[in-house]
């Protein structure tokens, strides 16, 4: 594996080489490492992609230190999200210079994802980059602010205002958690975090618009099938015995979106708070969601996010540190949201 160094910028002609982050089969496991590839060597798809960032997420952390066995073949470009321009398209829907983004839709899983210069999407995948968001803005959302206002949206959509009560937010510090806080904030509920660092995290979430914080020990135990009513929504990207507690505490007929499993696939529930209390658990799936529910999710991220508070939870990295940072993240050693610029 090498490094090139070369930069390709935005209207240069398509490169020979270019770089990309691999997952190979080295003696059995899989291995990542950034090496150099060709448009020949990209898969046979309607739409080139001249890519300018991505970003990290835990699932690329499991990917690229090999420490999850993401990739279903190899080998394999990592990283689930990109943004970018089109660079060739033969489907009419996508012209040269469409600013676009990626999320999801197996890549890095079952095709090639984005950590690489230039990349080659089916035409339904991509969607448009509303205007007054950046490339890099877009993926300091990545797939995790994506998924957080998803989960905003089926609150809303349940009818849940924000006068009804507190909504919780668990596992608040991390990427899909604390762009929660902040889409809720904007929205004016009143968001509690939970973290498993509030000393440490106190001063990022309450900047980000989080009213007060728990201790994620206050979730992250037996609950009993029924406690105090207390929240009227919850986002939960934890699940386990975080999820179940949140169940337990959710107020008659609210609302709990559930889209992570940080903590385990486990649920150690009973189903009082659904037959009791009316209360509805809602799966969030960002991998497979429409197009339209994409464009719609996107086109409302671009009117809430505060940039000025979007700025202050991510930083850019260089292509060429997403191996020692996909074992950062897996460690829990960051916080907020890491892009990628995939020409650094």
């Amino acid at each position: 594996m090498q490094q090139t160094g070369h930069d390709y910028e935005e209207g240069s002609p398509v490169a020979e080489k270019f770089n990309a982050i691999l997952i190979e089969d080295v003696d059995g496991k899989p291995r990542a490492g950034l090496t150099q590839l060709s448009t020949e060597q990209l898969p046979d798809e309607a739409v080139l992609v001249r890519v300018s960032h991505s970003t990290l997420n835990y699932k690329d952390g499991l990917a690229v230190s090999g420490k999850g066995r993401i990739a279903r073949s190899l080998p394999m470009v990592a990283g689930i999200d990109l943004a970018g321009t089109v660079e060739e398209s033969s489907d009419p829907a996508w012209q040269k210079g469409d600013r676009v983004l990626v999320n999801g839709f197996g890549l890095s899983e079952k095709y090639w994802g984005g950590y690489s210069q230039f990349a080659r999407m089916k035409p339904e995948w991509l969607v448009r980059i509303p205007d007054g968001l950046s490339a890099e803005e877009a993926m300091a959302i990545g797939t995790a602010g994506y998924t957080s206002m998803l989960c905003v949206l089926a609150i809303e959509d349940h009818g849940t205002k924000p006068g009804d009560g507190p909504v919780l937010v668990t596992g608040a510090s991390g990427g899909v958690g604390s762009v929660a806080v902040m889409l809720l904030a904007a929205l004016g509920y009143d968001v509690v975090a939970a973290s498993g660092r509030t000393q440490e995290n106190e001063g990022f979430l309450l900047d980000l618009g989080a009213s007060r914080l728990i201790g994620r020990e206050e979730l992250a135990r037996a609950a009993k099938p029924l406690e105090a009513e207390t929240w009227a929504a919850v986002v939960d990207s934890v699940g386990a015995e975080v999820l179940a507690t949140a169940l337990a505490q959710t107020r008659y007929e609210g609302i709990v979106a559930a889209c992570g499993l940080a903590g385990g696939t486990g649920l150690p529930t009973s189903v009082m708070p659904f037959i009791l209390r009316g209360v509805t658990l809602r799966g969030i799936d960002s991998v497979m969601a429409s197009q339209a529910r994409r464009q719609r999710a996107w086109n409302r991220l671009a009117q809430l996010v505060d940039k000025a508070r979007l700025a202050s939870i991510y930083s850019v990295e260089p292509m060429s540190e997403v191996p020692r940072l996909a074992s950062d993240i897996i460690d829990g050693k960051i916080r907020g949201r890491v892009v990628v610029d995939v020409n650094a």
